[in-house]
């Protein structure tokens, strides 16, 4: 992995940051494609149960580098961008499709665009307060992209969504809680902290129910049939309840005592 993706793993929780603070997290094709090799590495890694993504530096990812300097901006391959999936959508079916692992966002500064997009993907999402969230496509004459029509409507609604991306509208840390867009706002100085306890506290659960809750979750925004999805549910409880994690839980339950997960 490149320096510009950096790794830490403390338990069962892997912490993916983007690491271009100079360029605020801006995205290149190296920076993009990297994060997504990430996380679809710590998708098939047994010993993580719980991963997040974060930004180094005073901002979370500032979308699309159009600065020209990095020779491996997307500008340069933009046509290929426009006419595929690519690391655009990436994200998204990285996080929700590839990944039936919790993904916690630590949008610990602004995300705009794509960047805004990469927060979006994520499952949960906690804030700083000092945060700045922007689609920004109406400046730049584009439309939504990385996710964006599809994660923002499910998190606020189809009028927000709508109301937030053609007013060009910037939203911090407080108010992005208040329209759904994040589950938890932190003060800047204990944000690294927060995320990291929030992430550990997730491992406290067996990564099997975790993992099978998200499948559903996930499953369940991409049907309409709705016995479908019942019986999809039903699917999952009886794997769930079929493993050893499930029986440790159980026990521990009736003997008033923190169960010992192992992923089994």
């Amino acid at each position: 992995m490149t320096d510009i993706v950096k790794i830490a793993d403390a338990g069962h929780v892997r912490t993916i940051t983007l690491n271009r603070p100079e360029k605020k997290n801006a995205l290149s094709n190296t920076l993009a494609w990297g994060l997504i090799a990430a996380i679809d590495d710590a998708a098939r890694t047994d010993e993580v149960w719980v991963i997040a993504i974060t930004g180094s530096g005073d901002a979370f990812c500032s979308g699309l580098d159009l600065s020209g300097s990095d020779h491996s901006s997307p500008l340069s391959a933009q046509s290929a961008q426009l006419d595929d999936i690519s690391w655009v959508g990436n994200f998204l079916l990285a996080i929700r499709k590839r990944c039936d692992k919790p993904v916690v966002g630590g949008i610990n500064g602004v995300a705009v665009g794509a960047g805004l997009g990469l927060a979006m993907a994520t499952d949960v999402r906690l804030v700083s307060r000092g945060a700045r969230l922007m689609a920004g496509y109406t400046r730049i004459g584009g439309s939504p992209d990385a996710g964006l029509t599809i994660t923002l409507p499910q998190a606020m609604g189809y009028e927000q969504a709508m109301r937030f991306m053609m007013e060009n509208r910037t939203v911090l840390g407080e108010e992005a809680v208040a329209l759904g867009m994040a589950g938890e706002v932190v003060d800047d100085a204990q944000f690294a902290d927060r995320l990291a306890h929030y992430c550990a506290e997730l491992c406290h659960w067996s990564p099997i129910t975790l993992r099978l809750l998200k499948r559903g979750m996930v499953k369940s925004l991409e049907t309409s049939d709705m016995e479908q999805q019942l019986r999809y549910e039903l699917s999952n409880i009886r794997i769930a309840f079929s493993s050893e994690d499930a029986k440790e839980a159980r026990e521990a339950f009736f003997e008033k005592r923190q169960p010992v997960f192992k992923g089994r």
